[in-house]
């Protein structure tokens, strides 16, 4: 692994909590929204049948599938990491949240709504800035 290599991995691999406990914080929201309308959710293995199969929380797929896709190439060995990684992760994350890819619209409303909540503006807050300092 090269020098190159190693600090770019560590830049990506800095991304990966920031942005779980960002999931986090859109899925506690998702199951607020849920419980409101249909009452309490009855523990972890029914929120885990919810967020695979129920319409109300499908919003959050695009970012669980970067996310996935961010620990499967930080996963691959062998692979030497370069900017384009960078480059590309990034762009991911901004088509996420671009109002002009309809893409992700169903994200998008899911993600205005929960802007409401401060653990989500606060864990965004942090891979945000996670992100700006990758261009360092």
């Amino acid at each position: 692994m090269t020098a190159s290599d190693e600090r770019i991995r560590s830049k990506l691999t800095a991304l990966v909590p920031a942005l779980r406990h960002f999931h986090s914080a859109l899925l506690d929201f998702a199951k607020g929204e849920y419980e409101f309308l249909n009452g309490p959710v009855q523990g972890p293995f029914a929120l885990y049948s919810l967020v695979m199969n129920h319409p109300s929380f499908q919003w959050l797929r695009p970012l669980s599938g970067f996310m996935a896709t961010l620990d499967e190439v930080l996963d691959a060995k062998g692979t030497p990491m370069t900017e384009r990684n960078v480059a590309d992760a990034k762009q991911a994350l901004g088509l996420l949240f671009a109002d002009t890819d309809t893409q992700f619209a169903d994200f998008r409303a899911g993600y205005r709504r929960a802007k409401t909540d401060l653990r989500v503006r606060e864990t965004e807050a942090r891979w945000r800035e996670i992100l700006t300092s990758l261009e360092a």
